[in-house]
């Protein structure tokens, strides 16, 4: 007997989807749909080393005849209780997907082979993974290239370790700073989001448009569509009150720019538009996406979101139709679409529709060559620790500077203090599996291996980072004041421990020992933790010259009573020594922020790309932000000449007039004059990063499309930041050419 068509690798991909999908029984269809169990209770570790299938497991797979997917087969953190020793590492990941897979293929009468989808947020949440710096701090290097090489190595860790699908958030904007994955926003302007995604999906599948994937590229499923970000009072999962103009012109862009890039999956959000929940929101997944955007790839709902719409349905078979019906393929954990058969029967759900969510999942496991194995498993990628290293410097940003950074040569003593100084632990973010001891270098680690010898380091804890207990604050005064200089390490904290509370769907219910931001972890206010002020107050009373070093996941605010500010976005590992560099004057500080810092909480929100209208102040404070999008200092300096605008492009000559090499960021924003609809202040449209040595001059063009602008008349204005933006002189345009 001749093997079936899907079998034959020479058959054009849709036609073995098809052959497939007509072989298999409405209770398989069901199956491939369904990610329902969490990939960890999937396998134990023996006492002698080795892995075995679980109970849990051989039910689910003989639950469908087979499993559609499965959820964190790699994954290990404190809510799924995976750590070293009991979970797979890079030496046994691999064997733990092939004897995985070996089964469902066993179990599955057909032969089909499970997806293995994998959190890939700052890189392989897994043992042994790379842990890069988090997405805030990638959308403060405004460095598209060094991303997507970044997203490529994620990418080829996770398909070395078995794994296949990989999801990243990339597409909530930071609206909001008191909610807790800010940290996993690429920062407040849609431009720049839209950029680092196409990034990120050429990073992490290739070229785009095709058909196959290469052995070390995955799909990846683009999190979260859509308006995750601009949730009720920066609330996890709260509503959001988006009219469709705000949708569509803040929130949609990344996602229009991924999906044009050829992102294979999105992941629908938990938030409601107009109302209703995006995975059951029909005019967001199938009359947007599919029917406008013509997206042909995968749509997956987020952890049991797809239950919550029994809300609206008044039971969970009706909520599982109404999820499918609207676009949604792929559950995650959900009871909804185990009874996808059962709605069918019912005629809740024509089978044409179920069939069409099938072909989609069963596309993409053709496409990543699930069928034509075995396979070997593509070797490792090496390099890791540098790409993390080169993200971590590329993304410190110096927002204030009195002088006093780079340290000179004279300071021969130096207090390092603060509760962020001597951990990498607070360095890492949300999402992040254990670190084996050792792992990275703390900015105490840093000084100590990269100062001049003959420089003596004192270090004082000073406090926590939450709570007011100032019992150590006494040990830090008397170590700067002994010290020529002090450099003062604060900040917030992500990091999970075995006593954190967490939610059915891995988000933290109540913050416990340090935490401060991540998911479920959301602020009232943005100031840091009591002690931390009272600590900062102190050392700079002490008249000790002091350098801030701000560790978080969220612009906090800090008054600018330091002699400097240097902020880093959770850095990773190895951010210590990258801080460590740019305080030595051993880097340069090429950062720039990808978000505002507000003076406080009460005055938000503070995004520059507001609308422009009469923004006045309030009577006890301004309405301004403390810094502005797009600021960063240098230790260098950098004049631009006047702009010129022809064919489309901006052409802007720049020139080092500094001491040292630097990089600066060129920004180019528009300002729309005459509009169908309110404009707003400002809207940043295209920009480019330059080094230059001392001296050096370069000229800068810029790609400018008027057919994004949409409009008939507007101002192009060049600067370093969005509030250099409205006072730089500006160049008008209009539909028919330029006008001086």
């Amino acid at each position: 007997m001749s093997e079936p068509l899907y079998r034959d690798p020479t058959t054009p991909l849709d036609a073995r989807v098809q052959d497939l999908l007509d072989r298999m029984t409405l209770r398989e269809k069901v199956g491939q749909l369904n990610q329902r169990m969490y990939g960890w209770d999937a396998y134990r570790r023996t006492p002698g080393g080795d892995f075995e299938l679980t109970d849990a497991l051989y039910a689910e797979t003989e639950r469908f005849a087979g499993l559609g997917a499965l959820y964190g087969l790699q994954r290990a953190d404190a809510w799924s209780g995976v750590a070293h020793g009991d979970g797979p590492g890079a030496e046994d990941g691999a064997a733990l997907a092939e004897m995985v897979q070996r089964h469902v293929v066993e179990r599955s009468r057909l032969g089909i082979p499970a997806l293995f989808v994998e959190e890939v947020p700052h890189g392989l949440m897994a043992l042994d993974g790379t842990v890069l710096p988090v997405n805030l701090a990638v959308g403060a290097t405004w460095d598209p290239e060094l991303y997507e090489r970044a997203a490529a190595h994620a990418a080829a860790e996770l398909r070395a370790r078995g794994g296949h699908v990989a999801l990243v958030s990339a597409l909530d904007i930071a609206r909001d700073p008191r909610w807790g994955r800010t940290e996993e926003c690429f920062g407040e302007d849609p431009h720049l989001a839209a950029r680092l995604t196409e990034a990120l999906v050429r990073g992490m599948q290739g070229a785009a448009g095709a058909e196959y994937f290469a052995a070390d590229k995955a799909p990846v499923v683009l999190k979260h569509f859509a308006g995750q970000g601009a949730t009720v009072g920066g609330r996890n999962s709260a509503e959001s009150e988006l009219g469709l103009r705000e949708l569509h012109e803040i929130h949609l862009p990344a996602a229009r720019a991924g999906v044009r890039a050829g992102a294979a999956a999105v992941m629908a959000a938990y938030n409601e538009v107009d109302g209703m929940p995006c995975s059951g929101n029909r005019a967001l997944l199938t009359e947007l996406l599919r029917d406008s955007w013509e997206f042909d790839g995968l749509v997956m709902a987020d952890g049991l979101a797809v239950d919550r719409l029994a809300r609206i349905t008044g039971d969970k078979v009706s909520a599982g139709a109404l999820a499918l019906n609207a676009g949604v393929d792929l559950s995650l954990w959900d009871e909804g679409f185990t009874h996808l058969e059962e709605a069918v029967e019912r005629g809740l759900v024509e089978e044409s529709v179920l069939d069409a969510a099938v072909a989609r999942v069963l596309r993409l496991k053709f496409r990543l060559g699930l069928f034509d194995g075995p396979h070997a498993t593509p070797p490792a990628p090496t390099g890791g620790e540098q790409i993390g290293r080169d993200l971590a410097r590329a993304a410190l940003t110096l927002l204030d500077n009195k002088g006093l950074l780079p340290i000179p040569a004279t300071v021969s003593r130096i207090a390092v203090i603060g509760p962020q100084a001597a951990t990498t632990a607070h360095q890492l973010g949300d999402y992040t599996a254990p670190q084996r001891p050792g792992t990275g270098s703390s900015v105490l680690d840093g000084l100590r291996r990269l100062a001049p010898p003959g420089v003596d380091l004192r270090h004082a804890h000073g406090c926590a980072l939450t709570g007011d207990e100032l019992s150590g604050i006494p040990e830090a005064v008397a170590a700067a004041a002994a010290s020529d200089m002090a450099v003062l390490v604060l900040g917030g904290s992500s990091a999970r421990t075995p006593d954190t509370e967490f939610d059915a769907n891995g988000a933290a219910l109540r913050a416990v020992s340090e935490m401060t931001c991540g998911e479920g972890v959301d602020l009232a206010d943005l100031r840091l933790g009591p002690a931390q002020y009272r600590l900062l107050d102190a050392v700079v009373a002490t008249g000790t010259p002091t350098a801030v070093v701000l560790i978080q996941g969220r612009p906090h605010v800090v008054p600018d009573t330091a002699g400097a500010l240097l902020t880093a976005w959770y850095p990773g590992p190895w951010g210590g020594d990258a801080i460590a560099e740019v305080l030595l004057g051993l880097a340069e500080p090429t950062g720039r922020l990808p978000v505002s810092v507000p003076r406080s909480g009460a005055q938000l929100p503070v995004y520059y790309n507001h609308k422009d209208t009469e923004y006045g102040g309030y009577v006890d404070e301004s309405a301004e932000p403390r810094h502005s999008f797009g600021h960063g200092l240098s230790y260098t300096s950098f004049a631009y000449g006047t702009p010129r605008v022809t064919d489309g492009t901006v052409a802007v000559e720049v020139t080092n007039t500094g001491k040292r090499y630097g990089r600066t960021v060129v920004q180019v924003y528009l300002r729309r004059l005459i509009t169908s609809t309110w404009p707003r202040a400002l809207e940043l449209c295209a920009f480019e990063g330059v080094g230059l040595e001392p001296g050096e001059r370069r000229t800068v063009v810029l790609p400018l499309s008027m057919t994004e602008a949409r409009t008939d008349s507007a101002e192009i204005r060049v600067a370093e930041s969005a509030r250099a933006a409205l006072s730089a002189v500006p160049i008008v345009l209009d539909v028919r050419g330029v006008r001086a």
